[in-house]
């Protein structure tokens, strides 16, 4: 990525085309899961709440992408389609 930000914890799609990752960011204050394709273009925020979004992993087709939040007051495992 190329902005102020601190983007972290970059995960591969399985075909290689997309990273998704978590950013402690100034966008919204708090982590969030963003996906952008392979070469940085097309910056998309995936999720958005008022608590911390972290640790996206692909499943295996690329059509879904697992996180761990703490929306419900516990860290817990959430899937999320990607579009």
């Amino acid at each position: 990525t190329d902005n102020s930000d601190w983007d972290w914890l970059p995960a591969w799609s399985p075909d290689g085309s997309k990273i998704a990752f978590a950013s402690i960011s100034t966008r919204d204050g708090d982590d969030e899961i963003y996906v952008m394709n392979a070469d940085g273009s097309n910056v998309t925020q995936l999720t958005d709440n008022s608590v911390g979004d972290s640790d996206p992993a692909w499943s295996p087709d690329g059509s879904k992408i697992a996180f761990v939040s703490d929306r419900d007051g516990d860290l817990e495992i959430y899937v999320m389609d990607v579009d």
